[in-house]
């Protein structure tokens, strides 16, 4: 009598159940933002170049926001007015470790289907994991002050409106993302490319108007090493690379790349990282010709007047006016830190959702989400301009940076830990060339930001 035929047994997967895989200590329960995951189609692999670049392109200029946020003007300002050109060459290796480090992110995001705060989850043993994810809340938090205090600048700057006011205001913009967060990803991906032409344009008059030395431009992207044996110029330096390289971005790189339905095969991947990779280093070149933009027209003007001592973005929009000669240099300028505040705001929001649901497994409302990290950021803001004035909203901007440096260690090492893992990267870990030039990165990253908190609280 022949054995009755049995069906096979449901795959995990049928059943909606977690699968355990290869390299990671726990499987994968959800996919990172849930709610625009994988709605973005992308063309076959037989569609032409620039067919596949415009379906990949956005994440990339979401994370050069970051790179260009108002934490970046005070150490771009003092730099540009106290050493002129020289320091753009840190701008320029900043944006090149960046260019790295997101490349990476992307590659984690794609291959591992798991965005950085999720990854760690999955990794590090429920202890570690909390401390990570306090330490990405703070600097979160960080992000978000710089913002608030930015956009209260820029509207003080334009309106006239007091700095406290301003602060208050910002608190309106949660529901200004989440209404366009409700519209599709594609949405918000329009609005941020559309403020950073803004930002951009106005930073083009800006250095027209400014007349530089071009000569002495190109002479300051060499590396001197006046840089590092200046202790003043040094400080600054780590200063710029603290306030270029931001945390969050890793994060919220890791997740938004996964907004793309790619085919999950090998070739699939490879045109995702390919495509991913390109968008992210062409997004962070805008991201540095704003970032020297402003070192360069903060030389052009106050160095070469002999103004060493800017670095206040009052006094900056202030002095640009008298010192230019053009009317139009001081509300640009303003302008353009209205947009790169409100810039961050989207991308902050998003960042905190991801860190959150990745490190935690829990999901927030994304209006409660948004309100817990404006408040976090408002309320200091708030207390430290009514007691010190606009002074005081100077040196909380640069202590945000700080904090911000302090955290970045605990992004990058487990950054390329995980994309240099073969057990967790299969064929698309890092090379022998790649793991040694991240690990080096990382290495001058954790020593210089220890160098700035050390020079910071006891120097």
């Amino acid at each position: 009598m022949p054995a009755p035929i049995v069906a096979p047994a449901p795959l995990p997967e049928a059943a909606g159940l977690p699968v355990a895989e290869p390299g990671w200590r726990k499987p994968r329960t959800a996919p990172s933002l849930r709610e625009v995951f994988g709605t973005i189609k992308v063309p076959p692999a037989s569609a032409s170049f620039w067919r596949k670049l415009f379906a990949f392109w956005g994440p990339g200029l979401m994370v050069a926001v970051g790179y260009m946020d108002p934490g970046n003007w005070a150490t771009d300002l003092a730099g540009g007015s106290r050493y002129g050109y020289t320091l753009l060459s840190v701008i320029l290796i900043s944006n090149l470790f960046a260019m790295l480090l997101q490349h990476l992110a992307a590659k984690l995001g794609i291959v591992s289907g798991r965005d950085l705060a999720q990854a760690c989850r999955d990794h590090y043993s429920k202890p570690v994991a909390m401390v990570l994810w306090f330490l990405c809340e703070v600097a979160i938090a960080a992000c978000d002050l710089a913002e608030v205090i930015g956009s209260a600048i820029a509207l003080n700057l334009l309106f006239g409106l007091p700095l406290s006011w301003g602060v208050v205001l910002t608190v309106l913009d949660v529901l200004v993302v989440l209404y366009f967060q409700n519209k599709g990803f594609r949405i918000i991906e329009s609005i941020v490319a559309g403020l950073i032409v803004i930002i951009f344009g106005c930073f083009v008059y800006e250095i027209i108007v400014s007349h530089p030395d071009y000569f002495a431009l190109l002479a300051g992207l060499v590396p001197r090493k006046e840089i590092v044996t200046n202790p003043q110029m040094l400080y600054i330096a780590i200063g710029i690379l603290g306030a270029t390289v931001m945390p969050h971005n890793l994060y919220l790189h890791s997740s938004i790349v996964q907004t793309r339905q790619i085919e999950q095969t090998e070739p699939g991947k490879r045109m995702a990282i390919k495509f991913a990779t390109i968008d992210s280093t062409v997004a962070l070149f805008l991201a540095f010709f704003v970032n020297a933009a402003i070192l360069v027209m903060a030389a052009a003007t106050f160095y070469k007047s002999g103004m060493y001592e800017v670095a206040d973005i009052n006094d900056a929009h202030k002095l640009l006016t008298p010192v230019l000669g053009a009317g139009a240099a001081s509300t640009l300028f303003a302008v353009a830190l209205l947009a790169s505040g409100q810039n961050s705001t989207l991308t902050g929001t998003l960042a905190g959702q991801i860190v959150m649901e990745g490190f935690l497994n829990i999901r927030l409302r994304p209006w409660l989400r948004r309100l817990l990290t404006r408040s976090i950021a408002v309320v200091p803001a708030l207390v430290v301009i009514l007691l010190y004035g606009d002074k005081g909203a100077g040196q909380l901007l640069v202590l945000s940076q700080v904090i911000l440096s302090f955290q970045l260690s605990f992004a990058v090492v487990p950054l390329v830990l995980f994309t240099s893992s073969r057990a967790k990267m299969g064929v698309f870990a890092n090379g022998l060339v790649v793991k040694i030039i991240a690990w080096l990165v990382s290495g001058i990253i954790i020593a210089l930001n220890v160098y700035l908190l050390f020079q910071t609280f006891f120097g």
